[in-house]
């Protein structure tokens, strides 16, 4: 490991299945939501009772479409969150130097949790993300990267956000952590950004099965 960088362990879209899960060791744990398969309350402390447990020193979380209790009935759920997580709803958190920033904000399709029109909706709440945040964790992918979904007798098309990707693009993060699409499993980059994406989706497309969590490193900002 690089001196001085933390070793981040991400994971999402585990869907009720995280106890299948061996989780390779690291200083932070991160979730990009989906955790849930009904968002029910008892989802919500199964869940973060098996999070706290784990021996990573960080635990970071966001929500995702499925953890529909966080997004109607908060207050029924977060008074009790372990204090060894940190839940992140559209805000930042600094870990040993490096920068996190967490939001749960997918574009509408269906009637799921934290989704919002694409366009000036989503621009509104991605222009939160402060300009020195090394690592970026959102439910959704952005467009581009990590987002392709198979058609209905047509080829895949992307899914992701446009408005997230320009986001991206502003801030320049070192890390880019998402879910959502389960086929886009993987990290990718291009040759416009510094940014790597991944997408952590270890959910196989049937919900019967995860893959493994996928690793990375980063270190604290040069002052």
């Amino acid at each position: 490991m690089t001196d001085g960088a933390l070793r981040v362990v991400a994971i999402s879209d585990t869907h009720g299945l995280h106890t299948q899960l061996e989780l390779p060791p690291g200083d932070v744990l991160l979730h990009a939501g989906d955790y849930s398969t009904h968002g029910a309350p008892d989802e919500f402390f199964e869940f973060t009772a098996w999070f706290a447990a784990q021996p990573h020193r960080h635990k970071l979380m966001v929500a995702g479409n499925h953890d529909v209790v966080l997004e109607q009935n908060p207050e029924a759920c977060l008074p009790q969150l372990p204090p060894s997580i940190t839940y992140l709803r559209d805000r930042a958190v600094t870990v040993e130097g490096v920068t996190f920033y967490g939001a749960p904000w997918t574009p509408e399709f269906c009637r799921w949790a934290f989704m919002l029109d694409r366009g000036a909706p989503l621009r509104a709440v991605w222009s939160k993300i402060p300009r020195d945040t090394q690592v970026l964790i959102t439910h959704g992918p952005p467009y581009g990267h990590g987002d392709l979904v198979p058609g209905y007798g047509t080829p895949p098309r992307a899914v992701g956000c446009l408005e997230l990707l320009l986001a991206v693009a502003r801030v320049r993060p070192a890390w880019h952590v998402f879910g959502h699409i389960h086929e886009g499993y993987g990290v990718s980059r291009s040759d416009e950004l510094p940014t790597r994406f991944v997408n952590a989706a270890l959910c196989e497309p049937d919900y019967e099965s995860l893959r493994a969590p996928l690793v990375f490193e980063v270190a604290p900002r040069a002052s």
